[in-house]
This record gives C-alpha cells, structure tokens and sequence, in this order.
C-alpha cells in the first residue's frame, strides 16, 4: 500500500474585526444575491447580531428570509426541516448567524437544496453512504456568535441522529462556508457558561489536530478529490494548533469571568479560527468519537446556564468530559506531542519525563474544567457503568474520527476510558 505524500490546505475566506458584521449587506450586493436565506439562532433576532445583521441587509436591499428554527444540537429532523424551507425559498445564498448548531444547519440546507439526495447519502460512513458531495454549493456567509465551534472555517456539519441516540455528520470541503465574518463583538451575548463549553471545544480541537496521526500515514489516494478532508496531523495544522492552545491559556478565563473583556473576546474568536482551520485539515480524534453518544444518549441533564426545555449535554462539555482519559492513554504513541500540547497550555514541561506525559497534560486539562465549573465526569450527567456498553457501541461507528486516534482504541479500551470518564477527579 502506497502511503500519502502530500497534504492540501483548505478553508474559508475569512474576515476579522469589531463591526464587520455591517459588512455583510455590501458582500452579499457585489455576489449579486437576489433572494438570501438567513438562518439566525432565534436568542440572537433582539441581540447585537440580530440587529447588525437585518440593519446591514436592509440598508443594501437585500431581499431575504429570516429563519429561526434553530435547534441546540442540531437532529436528522432539523436539518430536513431548514432543507425544506431552502427549496421551497429558491435561495441564491445563505447567511448563518449563530454558534455552530445554526452554522452547520445552514451547510445542510446549502446542500440538500442544491443537490437533493436521500438524507443519509452524504452522511458520513459506516453511518450514511459517505457519498462525496458533488460539486459546489451556493454562497455561504458564516458569522459565528460563539468563540469555539470553528464551523465558519470548516466543512463539517454535526447533529444528532435521533433514532440511533448518537452522533454523526456530513464532511466534505465544499461545505465550507465561502465567508466567515468574525466580529467579536457578536461574542459579548455569550453566556458565561457558554463561553466555558466552546472554549473548551477550542481547546479540545486544537489538541486533537495535534496529536491525530500524521499525514503520511494514510494511503495516497487515486487523484486529489478523493483526498479526505481530515488528513492527519501536518505541519501547517500543526502551527495552528499550537497557537490556538497558547491563546486558550492566555484568553479563555478572562473571556468566561468577564464577558465586557474585548481582547479576550476577540482573541478567542481568533483561537477558534485557527483551530478550526488547523482540525479542519488535520481531524480530530477519541474526544470527539465519544463525544457524540455522550450527546446522544443523555436523558435527564439540564446544563447550567443554558436555557434549553430538554436534556442536553453541549458539545464542548461532551468532548472534554473524555479527553482527561484519553490523553492518559493516547500519550504513549508520541509522548513528545503530548507535552507539547501541556506546555502550550501553560503547564511547565522542563522536568517531566516523557512516560508521564499523559498524566502532566491531564491534570492541565482538569484544572480549565474546575476553574470553568465543567462537570466532574459522565456521572454528573446521569451517566452509569450500566450505561457504558451503549456508549461504547455508539463510539464505534464514528470512523471518521476514531479512525484517526494515534492509538487505536479496542471496544474493551473505549470501555476503560468511558470507566475513566464517569468521574474525573476526587476532591
């Protein structure tokens, strides 16, 4: 088997800075959009984004559609829904205003609008048919309005597959939106504990991409376009990677104790863009995987800080609840990358000996989970040991990402780790 020798670089065009979001009304004239669909978090509509938004289109013309059927974490069925309302409205472009729930919901519209197909078509494999999308879609103009999903810069869209209790998604790079508008000051509506549990995505996606396997490791593929979106660590991810970290440890907590802090913000924003370009073209990896039944199975957790009417467990808490766990099993493979991961999260890697890698990088972890009230494991959730079969088998399926773990990971391993996870630290 021959392996990859080369790696591709992809992301969106991106645009930073306060107020550029009253850009977007001049962007979407000189696309020549005639008929635009906004899909808007429905908190946002009274908020700073909401008015900056529909204040900029108004006053440039533009003719569009306000959508709010936003679902937190979005499902199978909310995608088909917003998929409905795009080829009813015979949108020319799309606009998404919102964290990466509405970001991602408006990739599906995008392209089951433009190339409609069973809904499990383009859903990644063993789950869906894994079919590659066939061509570009419409313009997307992503304008994120949390610091932590990356979804702006990315061609992957997330939700819930309600029948399965589990996660899944679409992956493909014409997914990307064709603009992100990164104003920090859509952030300032973030609640604290949402800035905690985006962060923490941040922080979980930039160490992932980091310690994926590398590029090189997989087969070269017959031609370019067959090439996957999350190729394995490489050297331009790795850069952004990093960075990323160092921004976490230096901005995240003021971001979260302080939401009138605008270098914080604004740095945050900057972290979560980077990382998402950085795991946008390296993957991410066991985190994640697990990530996605912890989302799916919970049936009675109510976070704090969130104003929700049914159990949820938000994306960034789900991802680092098992990251603790899997950095102590992981580190093994490179020890090196591990510590560097520490290091750049401010711990002091000068005496430490490469076999407790793992152990130095979990504790940093732990110590962002305390000071940003996280969860002390599965257990808080609701979660048993009786229940761990099920995230175990809702674990296995994720290829995508498990596929990527620089360990390989066993059923009986997803076991000890999901045994690991239920609680984190003792007191």
């Amino acid at each position: 088997m021959a392996l990859d020798t080369a790696f591709q670089v992809s992301s969106s065009n991106l645009r930073f800075g306060f107020g550029c979001t009253r850009e977007l009304g001049m962007d979407l004239k000189e696309l020549g959009a005639l008929r635009v669909m906004v899909l808007m978090d429905p908190a946002l509509v009274d908020l700073h984004p909401g008015h900056a938004v529909l204040e900029s289109l108004r006053e440039h013309k533009i003719p569009f559609d306000l959508y709010t059927q936003i679902q937190t974490e979005p499902t199978d069925h909310s995608f088909r829904v917003a998929t409905e309302a795009a080829v009813e409205g015979r949108f020319d472009a799309f606009v998404a205003v919102g964290g990466g729930s509405t970001i991602d919901t408006a990739k599906a519209a995008n392209l089951y609008s433009c190339y409609p197909a069973d809904f499990f078509a383009y859903v990644n494999a063993p789950i869906g048919l894994g079919i590659p999308v066939p061509g570009p879609l419409r313009p997307l103009i992503a304008i994120p309005t949390t610091a932590g999903t990356g979804s702006e810069t990315t061609g992957t869209a997330i939700f819930d597959w309600r029948e399965k209790k589990t996660k899944t998604g679409i992956s493909h790079r014409h997914l990307r939106p064709l603009l992100g508008l990164v104003d920090p000051e859509n952030t300032r509506s973030q609640p604290p504990a949402v800035a905690a549990s985006a962060g923490l995505d941040v922080l979980s996606h930039a160490l992932e991409s980091y310690t994926v396997i590398p590029f090189n490791s997989r087969p070269r593929p017959n031609r370019p376009a067959e090439r996957p979106a999350y190729q394995g660590t490489n050297p331009f991810s790795d850069q952004w990677a990093l960075q990323a970290l160092r921004l976490t440890h230096a901005y995240l907590q003021r971001a979260y104790d302080d939401p009138s802090d605008g270098e914080a913000r604004f740095q945050m924003c900057l972290a979560s863009a980077i990382a998402g370009v950085g795991f946008g073209n390296a993957g991410v990896h066991l985190p994640h995987g697990m990530s996605y039944p912890v989302a799916g199975l919970v049936k009675r957790y109510f976070p704090p800080g969130y104003q929700v009417d049914h159990p949820l467990v938000p994306h960034g808490m789900s991802v680092i609840l098992n990251t603790p766990a899997v950095v102590r099993f992981t580190a093994q493979a490179n020890p090196q990358r591990h510590l560097d991961c520490a290091a750049a999260l401010g711990a002091d890697i000068r005496h430490v000996d490469l076999k407790d890698a793992g152990e130095l990088l979990a504790q940093t972890i732990i110590g962002y989970m305390k000071s940003l009230k996280m969860p002390n494991g599965l257990a808080a959730l609701g979660y048993t040991p009786a229940d761990i079969p099920k995230l175990v088998e809702g674990t296995l399926p994720q290829h995508r990402v498990t596929k990527l773990s620089p360990r390989p990971a066993t059923s009986e391993d997803l076991t000890h780790l999901f045994q690991d996870s239920l609680t984190i630290w003792r007191d």
